[in-house]
């Protein structure tokens, strides 16, 4: 449960607003006219039914089934909140189906089953089969977890894979081979303890069995204590499996010369005196959330060359599901395998932790710019986000199946497979998180000048709770906590962030001394300093920036853009730093379109086109993207000789004149642009191939009338504008942003760079 009242009110709001629930079911064919209703439904319908009678293989070319996935639970052990019931489990259910589509692109049904007999959960669920692909369950109790798993395994010709179970032994199982390697230790040679005897607890440490653990040197405990030979209280098959013949009874009996302990239980289970008693180089596994089986620092403390991973994502080596269930999923249901085999799970295991032992691909480099993604101790395992895991685990999964023989629709090409998955996983509105991880090292301070507003608050709030980035408001200090209050959010100015009082603030005389300085030769008296240092809160902040007070700052929530440009190029311009155009991320369902110039340069000259090219390029390249750029126009290679295609033409022949390690093409007609068919028919001898990504506009107006109509009409989520040339230590937003679009530029700005161009 949420830790306060504030946080829980904004988990239910996001539930539910702006509609109930994290899911929706959208048509993946036009249905416009007649002729589109009479193919998807009566009479056209039909023929895809009788397909599918004369062949069920059929069933994967004409409906949806082989990219469906059912998450199935009866509530019975819902995360930590226990038996709450089918219905109150729903929730957690649609955020399982969220990141299965967001992950790894798979199209889910949650399924809450009002159903708590097992066998006859198991009917249900095998009754389905016809509608699905594979199954996932979750959230089923243990031991009726592994009743209604053998049961569904036996009788269905679909994946079933329970998670909770067998995606944290994967994720477990790649930990601990990676952590056995740093610390020169080999799975047959290791004691194993572990606490927890639940479905997750067993299959861990039958995973480990499968990896190599003799079962003789395994050593579980529950809350009873020592799982021992002759026990009866709250005994089943599967903890009798690992029941040891011996007189001890307790964990603090059984810890000495440990090599691994694996906790699946509850907090502060694993005390530090334990600690001193396990092998060299100890591996502590304290995965209960949110507070482990013990903390690293105090695990550190008695054994400072122990290797630890937690359930955590505040300290190194998080165990978390995620880096295995969309993807096993995937390799599965892509080569239509009748089951996830121990073959599959290896290859899953294998394949997470091979990838972080490898060497860091450019990808990844630039997601996570700034973090050192080095194999050892505190890298175990790959990031939750790392744009590799579905490449690299989908196709491991994938050649598993097909070398098993449980694959009914192999894969030619497997690297080409690969490579089409890697191709996708930029096409998500999960594009931001390589650079809110890329920020997540840097430690910047960004100052936000409309302090008081709401949606900064608001930000400021999440900022603190999901970066590490440290905001500095400027504003009245009573005002801003008058609205924290009424807000109901936690944080308070003067302790969990800065504030700069334009009214009272002991650095006014070093703020409008800094200010006259600069503008001394420009017009501006030392009174007129005084006064827009009281009053301007976009000059204060550009101040902060200069005097070195502030790494990055952000402002126009409210107000006229240029407005804002003219005190940040003011203060901040030097000749090295210099605006030279504002871009525009806009993500769409279908993938990511970048626009410039849409707010700096109203009419750019062709040398102006060209620098806004080149930043723009060099901008794309942080998301992880390559840059295929179009000069858009009205005008189309040449058939207008004046107007904007003239000056289009004349950038281009700038760009022309050096070597560019970027695609470009133009000038076009943006249906073009975003065509390549089209493209190779009006054009055939291009120079750029696929589609563009980024849309460069000769007149700000089209730019800013492109970018608006993706926002509102094709429901585009705008990340921006990015101001290009100003080295990251300025942006200018629009006034309609939102929150969520604060806390995205901060990250935009929490990374530390030379110049971004």
């Amino acid at each position: 449960m949420s830790d306060t009242p504030n946080l829980r009110q904004a988990a239910l709001e996001y539930h539910a607003h702006p509609k109930p629930g994290k899911l929706e079911i959208k048509a993946t064919k036009p249905m416009a006219n007649g002729r589109d209703l009479a193919r998807a439904y009566s009479p056209g319908v039909a023929e895809a039914s009788l397909e599918i009678k004369s062949d069920a293989a059929n069933a994967e070319k004409y409906t949806a089934r082989g990219n469906l996935v059912a998450v199935v639970s009866n509530g019975t052990a819902v995360l930590g909140l226990g038996d709450i019931g089918a219905l109150a489990s729903k929730p957690v259910m649609e955020g399982k189906a969220v990141l299965f589509k967001k992950f790894a692109g798979i199209d889910c049904f949650d399924i809450e089953v009002d159903q708590p007999d097992p066998e006859k959960l198991a009917d249900i669920v095998c009754a389905l089969e016809p509608t699905f692909g594979a199954i996932n369950l979750e959230d089923i109790k243990a031991p009726d977890c592994f009743i209604v798993e053998k049961l569904c395994r036996e009788r269905m010709n679909i994946p079933v894979f329970h998670d909770d179970q067998h995606g944290t032994a994967i994720v477990v199982g790649a930990a601990a081979k990676n952590a056995l390697h740093v610390a020169g230790k080999k799975f047959e040679d290791i004691k194993v303890v572990s606490t927890g005897g639940g479905a997750a607890g067993i299959a861990c440490l039958s995973m480990l069995v499968k990896l190599g653990v003799k079962r003789e040197n395994i050593w579980l405990c529950d809350i009873h204590g020592l799982v021992y030979e002759g026990r009866a209280e709250d005994m089943n098959p599967h903890k009798d499996q690992f029941a040891q013949k011996t007189d001890l009874r307790t964990l603090d009996d059984v810890i000495p010369d440990a090599d691994l302990f694996l906790g699946l239980s509850g907090p502060n289970v694993l005390k530090p005196e334990m600690v001193e008693k396990m092998a060299k180089t100890p591996i502590i596994f304290a995965l209960a959330n949110p507070t482990p089986e013990i903390l690293p620092q105090a695990a550190r403390e008695v054994a400072p060359d122990a290797i630890i991973a937690t359930g955590r994502s505040d300290f190194p080596n998080q165990v978390n599901n995620v880096l295995c269930f969309p993807f096993i999923f995937r390799g599965a249901l892509d080569v239509g395998a009748t089951e996830i085999n121990d073959e599959m799970q290896i290859a899953c295991v294998d394949g997470i932790a091979d990838m972080a032992r490898a060497t860091t691909s450019a990808e990844a480099a630039a997601a996570y710019k700034g973090e050192q993604l080095t194999f050892g101790p505190d890298y175990l395992i790959p990031k939750p986000f790392d744009p590799r895991l579905v490449g690299v685990v989908s196709s491991s999964v994938a050649q598993a199946a097909m070398k098993s023989g449980v694959a009914k629709r192999p894969i030619d090409d497997l690297e080409a497979y690969k490579e089409r998955l890697n191709q996708t996983v930029f096409k998500s509105a999960l594009l931001m998180r390589p650079v809110f991880e890329a920020a997540a090292v840097a430690s910047r301070r960004i100052v936000f000048a409309e302090g008081e507003d709401e949606r900064v608050l608001r930000a400021a709030q999440a900022i603190l709770e999901e970066t590490t980035e440290t905001p500095i408001l400027i504003g009245r200090p009573d005002v801003i906590d008058a609205r924290c209050e009424r807000l109901g959010l936690t944080v308070r100015p003067g302790q969990d962030f800065q504030i700069v009082n334009p009214q009272d603030d002991p650095r006014y005389y070093d703020y409008w001394n800094s200010y006259h300085q600069i503008m001394q030769r420009r017009g501006v008296t030392p009174d007129l300093a005084k006064a827009i240092m009281r009053t301007n809160n976009t000059a204060i902040a550009a101040i902060m920036v200069h005097r070195g007070e502030a790494d990055s700052m952000i402002c126009g929530t409210f107000g006229e853009y240029r407005w804002h440009l003219n005190y940040v190029e003011q203060v901040l311009d030097d000749g090295d730093l210099r605006p030279h155009g504002a871009l525009s991320l806009m993500i769409l369902e279908d993938g990511p379109l970048f626009i410039a110039d849409t707010h700096v340069r109203q009419l750019p000259t062709p040398e102006e086109l060209a620098e806004t090219t080149i930043g723009a390029a060099r901008h794309v390249r942080r998301f992880g993207l390559e840059p295929k750029i179009a000069f858009c126009s009205q005008s189309q290679f040449g058939n207008q000789a004046e107007g904007s295609g003239k000056r289009l033409r004349a950038g281009l022949e700038i760009l022309d004149s050096e070597p560019r390690d970027f695609s470009y093409e133009g000038e076009m007609n943006l249906d073009l642009a975003l065509d390549p068919e089209l493209r190779a028919r009006i054009f055939p001898n291009s120079r750029m191939e696929g589609a563009a990504n980024v849309l460069i506009f000769a007149h700000a107006d089209a730019a800013s009338g492109v970018r608006n109509i993706l926002k509102m009409k094709a429901d585009g989520l705008e990340v921006g504008p990015i101001l290009m040339g100003m080295g990251n230590k300025a942006h200018i937003v629009t006034p309609s942003i939102t929150a969520r679009g604060l806390l995205n530029m901060a990250a935009i700005a929490g990374t530390p760079v030379a110049h971004y161009g």
